[in-house]
């Protein structure tokens, strides 16, 4: 049995009530939704919330809300794992289900497209990898990066650097902060996501909106109603 988990809780500091609010049209999360369901590649597709009006858009737009979410696992510190690791030990108490795999999916992900999710199972499944998850390539090479001294100067953070070509740079990724694919006792045990036992699954940048203040609400609503004006990404 394969399980996707979406943990959407209902404290939001930053953007009140980011999970549900609308966005192209739809509440942010009825995106993720549609992308778990449309991949086919689960069982269930189950919400992980302590807020009862998120449970209710949940359950409408087709997932399902077997328990809320208990206060110690829904404060702003609480990672992500632990609330996967619940959401499988749940499922396979109370329905006598073994959960061979789980997928976390966040909610504020309307770029996310089932194919993703696809290539994330195909990964684990024929090239042995205990998780795979949603990355990017950064626009420019960290090697170049520079930080703002006190007195307003700044300087390289990697000044070895200095005259290297950018060509001639490694190419840097970072999560896309989208899904991560595992099987169960991954997720259980806590192992990292970021080790040589996870596959990277390459998006493109246009894809990629890590969506935390009103200004990346806006940036990536803008490119999501220009790129696919309101419809799906294909």
């Amino acid at each position: 049995m394969r399980i996707a988990v979406i943990p959407a809780r209902g404290g939001s500091k930053r953007i009140p009530r980011k999970n549900i609010r609308l966005f192209g049209g739809r509440p942010m999360i009825a995106w993720s939704i549609e992308a778990a369901l449309a991949s086919e590649l689960f069982d269930q597709v189950i919400v992980s919330t302590d807020d009862e009006e998120i449970a209710t858009i949940a359950i409408e737009e087709g997932a399902t809300v077997p328990f809320l979410r208990p206060a110690e696992l829904a404060d702003d510190y609480t990672p992500t794992k632990p609330v996967v690791s619940h959401a499988l030990r749940h499922v396979q108490s109370a329905e006598g289900a073994l959960v061979s795999h789980a997928c976390c999916i966040y909610p504020t992900a309307p770029f996310l497209q089932p194919d993703d999710l696809k290539k994330g199972w195909q990964a684990i499944e024929e090239g042995g990898f205990r998780y795979a998850f949603a990355a990017s390539s950064y626009p420019y090479p960290i090697q170049r990066a520079l930080r703002q001294m006190p007195s307003g100067g700044v300087e390289m953070l990697y000044p070895e650097y200095r005259t290297t070509r950018s060509q001639d740079l490694e190419e840097a990724w970072h999560d896309a902060g989208q899904f991560y694919f595992g099987d169960s006792l991954a997720f259980i045990e806590e192992l990292p996501v970021f080790a040589s036992h996870s596959m990277p699954i390459a998006l493109p940048r246009w894809r990629v909106h890590d969506i935390d203040t009103p200004e990346d609400w806006l940036t990536a609503e803008v490119a999501f109603r220009a790129l696919f004006d309101g419809r799906r990404p294909e």
